[in-house]
């Protein structure tokens, strides 16, 4: 996004307060539709002339075309680039270290503030992303440098994984993803992602529904974790019941490593939303004595 008017444009049009992002800042945010629904889920990332909008995979031309019909008179302009980067994502306790050898040189990022450097040879842009309890970083790079840059991080100690390792670290951080966790069906109060919402910047699309349920009211139902009490992983939509009454729906679900057990996300009715309640968890394959569990599953070990 380029434009005099882009930040601030985008402060009208998100849950955060992003106006005043200095060139290496970035902040998590939703975009959310006129009823308080959650249309995506997105991170705003500011370089000196221009801001960087990462969105979940497939919905860059959907989310563009919504948001521009928002643009009236604002010098602000978007141009879809999903093709031109590509992300590896190096998660754990070694991660800053093992970054900082390879850059030459410290990076004492805040949460989702972001660096150039040059890794393997290649132009990086390191961000301080944990996806799970322990530390992380996202490296950003132009797709013709990611065998470069995977080798150089591989030899410098990195170790592959897939996809299942991130599902595992981001539900034991209790972090949900668009659109397996969150979607248009909620509302932003009933994620629980406070972190996403400023409550002091001015209007924003869906503010008076956010608003409403931070100072006058409450949500019915708000995503909760949940700790299976069996040995199964329960399938993502399986039932979430109390005395043979559904009382949720389970989202996403892994076997934690750090808790040895299956643990699950999904969004529970107010009444059980104390941690501790007991729940039955109800799939094809039969039903699970679970807990509702606070999140994160697993915390995040002490600076």
């Amino acid at each position: 996004m380029t434009g005099r008017d882009r930040l601030a444009f985008l402060q009208g049009m998100l849950t955060n307060d992003v106006k005043g992002l200095q060139p290496g800042q970035g902040a998590p945010a939703a975009f959310l539709d006129a009823h308080g629904k959650v249309t995506v889920l997105l991170v705003v990332y500011a370089t000196a002339d221009q801001v960087l909008i990462e969105l979940p995979a497939s919905l860059t031309e959907k989310t563009l075309q919504t948001i521009d019909r928002y643009l009236i008179s604002e010098k602000a302009y978007f141009e879809s680039v999903d093709d031109a980067f590509a992300i590896l994502s190096l998660q754990g306790p070694a991660a800053r270290g093992l970054l900082e050898g390879l850059a030459g040189g410290p990076l004492d990022l805040a949460p989702y503030a972001h660096a150039e450097v040059t890794i393997g040879g290649a132009p990086v842009r390191v961000i301080n992303r944990a996806e799970g309890p322990a530390p992380g970083f996202h490296c950003w790079m132009p797709a013709e440098h990611t065998a470069a840059v995977r080798s150089a991080l591989e030899s410098a100690g990195a170790m592959p994984a897939g996809d299942e390792t991130l599902a595992v670290l981001r539900i034991e951080a209790g972090q949900p993803w668009y659109p397996q966790d969150v979607d248009d069906s909620v509302i932003l109060p009933e994620t629980r992602l406070d972190a996403l919402v400023s409550y002091t910047k001015g209007c924003y699309i869906g503010q008076e529904t956010v608003a409403r349920v931070k100072y006058r009211g409450h949500v019915n139902r708000a995503l909760s974790g949940l700790v299976i009490e069996g040995e199964r992983v329960p399938g993502e939509g399986a039932q979430v019941t109390v005395d043979g009454k559904e009382v949720g729906r389970v989202t996403s679900a892994v076997r934690s490593i750090a808790l040895g057990r299956p643990i699950a996300l999904g969004y529970v009715r107010r009444e059980h939303f104390e941690p501790g309640a007991a729940v039955t968890v109800v799939d094809g394959a039969g039903e699970q004595p679970a807990r509702v569990a606070a999140l994160p599953f697993v915390p995040a070990p002490r600076a």
